[in-house]
């Protein structure tokens, strides 16, 4: 690999970092930009209709600051700011924001696409890295500066031009992260200073990650830095937009709002150029993970996916942080066990989540425990166990459970693929349960009353009539309480060749100790069978 080419980052050196002790306890202000830069990354750019529907769900899911547009960019751009406004459509509580490059021709077009809006904020911007003014725009520092400067008059000069409509006033130092971090202050503090005694509201400051150049602590480092020397602090509300090139933007963005970012862009699942934006859903869910409000509505997190899914036209991952199809569900033996124990021991009032492998309750999003727990070569007793207790309300003696585990074991290794919970339990009826059905077996008698001494008793007579060489271990009966609407029975018997379970499911408790004897019992029979026919075939010298 040829590594020598690529300089290693310089860090910024500073010094009495504070956010590292810092927690998080309040969401910060979201501001998605689906509509505008995540949709210039789309191979299919949305049309109106699916812009809107994306813009719908937005506002449905609780965000107050949406970027709508790029204006000047496409007539598509243009014209859903004008659908929006023209139709009514934005809720007097969110505010929509719109972009332009410092160009005095587009920031006058960019304001009047606002006309008639109630709220908006007007985002300037220019590229400020060393790159760029190099290889691109040919600028020095002061052509720089001088061009952020003409914007800024630019735009304060057209704050009040709208009748009714209150423009906030957004500066961003396009790639901030490839900017010398003494230019970048430079030129967001003068633009700063210049709107501070002329404008009438909260100022705003952008600082885009445009692209991700160094790890997540020293993207933080930059951002306690800007925020300390940031002139006007007290008025200024400082955004982020990371990006996620080296696959650290959750982090990023998480350590800026410590390290002083009141405000962060983003895109729902992380949509956006190269490897995307940061992802706010991660963003919101992590919050809410640790008991902060998300202030977004994440209760059906799958119609959200789905949402986005056709307006991007793209899936998301199916491991995609919190909403993917199996970020709550295992197929690991040991995990599952876990799972089926921390679920069976929660009670229905607990103050507190507390399940091994799960971080929240899949329930608070939408998702129910269906999916938790899915069979395949790597499953366990456990997870098969967990299965038919929720979906049949079969409670298996753990005796059977490890039986059971090593029969579906076998048949996921033949079949190469995942068991669904319908044919575990079509596997399960099969094996332990039909045997016990027959129309013959219901006209025999049924056990004494009495216990456990005497149904093995029964069974033993059962067995011996049937020629059947075999020892009764055990049988139980589950779910034969007041209330029961069905009985359990399971008969675990000992042959030469094993051990064998019937299992009888009935409405009594004689019934179904009878159904379970008498399964059992057409196992044994089954069993010899099969062993004869070994031995035949072995005597025959067929090999």
């Amino acid at each position: 690999m040829p590594f020598a080419k690529y300089p290693p980052y310089q860090p910024i050196g500073l010094t009495g970092r504070t956010w590292p002790g810092r927690v998080q306890r309040q969401a910060p202000l979201w501001c998605s930009v689906d509509l505008r830069d995540g949709n210039q990354a789309l191979i299919d750019p949305m049309d109106v209709g699916r812009k809107r529907r994306m813009f719908d769900l937005l506002v449905a899911m609780g965000f107050k600051e949406i970027e709508v547009g790029y204006p000047t960019a496409s007539r598509d751009d243009h014209d859903f700011v004008r659908h929006l406004i023209q139709s009514d459509a934005i809720p007097d509580d969110v505010v929509i924001q719109v972009m332009t490059p410092i160009r005095g021709d587009f920031i006058e077009r960019t304001v009047k696409s606002l006309e008639g809006a109630r709220r908006a904020v007007l985002q300037i911007f220019n590229p400020t890295s060393e790159i760029q003014r190099r290889l691109v725009f040919r600028k020095s520092r002061e052509e720089t500066l001088a061009l952020a400067m003409s914007g800024a008059e630019q735009g304060l000069r057209l704050q009040d031009s709208l009748p009714g409509t209150e423009i906030f006033l957004q500066y961003a130092p396009e790639s901030f992260t490839q900017t010398e971090p003494d230019f970048a202050l430079e030129i967001c503090n003068s633009v700063l200073d210049f709107w501070a005694p002329r404008a009438r509201h909260t100022l705003r400051v952008n600082l885009p990650a445009t692209v991700e150049v160094f790890p997540p602590h020293e993207f933080a480092d930059r951002i306690e830095y800007m925020s300390r020397h940031l002139a006007h602090r007290d008025r200024t509300l400082l955004s982020v937009h990371p990006h996620n090139d080296r696959g650290s933007g959750v982090a990023a963005a998480e350590m800026a709002v410590l390290a002083g970012a009141d405000r962060v862009e983003g895109t729902l699942f992380g949509n956006g150029e190269r490897t995307g934006n940061v992802c706010l859903v991660t963003l919101a869910m992590n919050l809410f993970s640790q008991g902060v409000d998300p202030m977004l509505d994440l209760t059906d997190i799958d119609a959200i996916r789905r949402v986005v899914e056709s307006c991007n036209q793209m899936p998301v991952h199916s491991r995609h942080p919190w909403a993917g199809d199996f970020v709550y569900t295992s197929f690991a033996g040991a995990h599952q066990d876990a799972i089926a124990k921390g679920l069976k021991a929660r009670t229905t009032d607990a103050d507190t989540w507390d399940v091994p492998y799960l971080a929240i309750d899949p329930r608070d999003i939408g998702r129910d425990y269906q999916a938790l727990i899915r069979i395949n070569t790597q499953s366990g007793k456990g997870g098969i166990a967990h299965l038919l207790r929720s979906e049949y309300g079969i409670e298996l003696p753990r005796r059977l459970q490890i039986h059971f585990a090593a029969e579906m074991q076998q048949m996921c290794e033949r079949t190469g693929g995942e068991i669904t919970a319908a044919q575990l339990w079509l596997a399960f009826d099969e094996r332990y349960v039909r045997p016990g059905r027959a129309d013959t077996v219901r006209k025999q008698a049924g056990p004494p009353a009495g216990g456990p001494e005497q149904w093995s008793a029964y069974a033993a007579d059962v067995l011996a009539a049937h020629g059947d060489k075999a020892v009764v271990q055990e049988i139980t009966v589950l779910g034969a309480g007041e209330g029961a609407e069905v009985v359990t029975a399971f008969c675990e018997v000992d042959t030469e060749t094993g051990t064998v379970w019937g299992v009888g499911i009935d409405e009594t408790r004689s019934s179904a100790v009878r159904a379970a004897v008498y399964a059992a019992a057409g196992q044994v029979r089954q069993a010899d069978a099969d062993r004869s026919d070994s031995l035949l075939v072995q005597g025959s010298g067929v090999r």
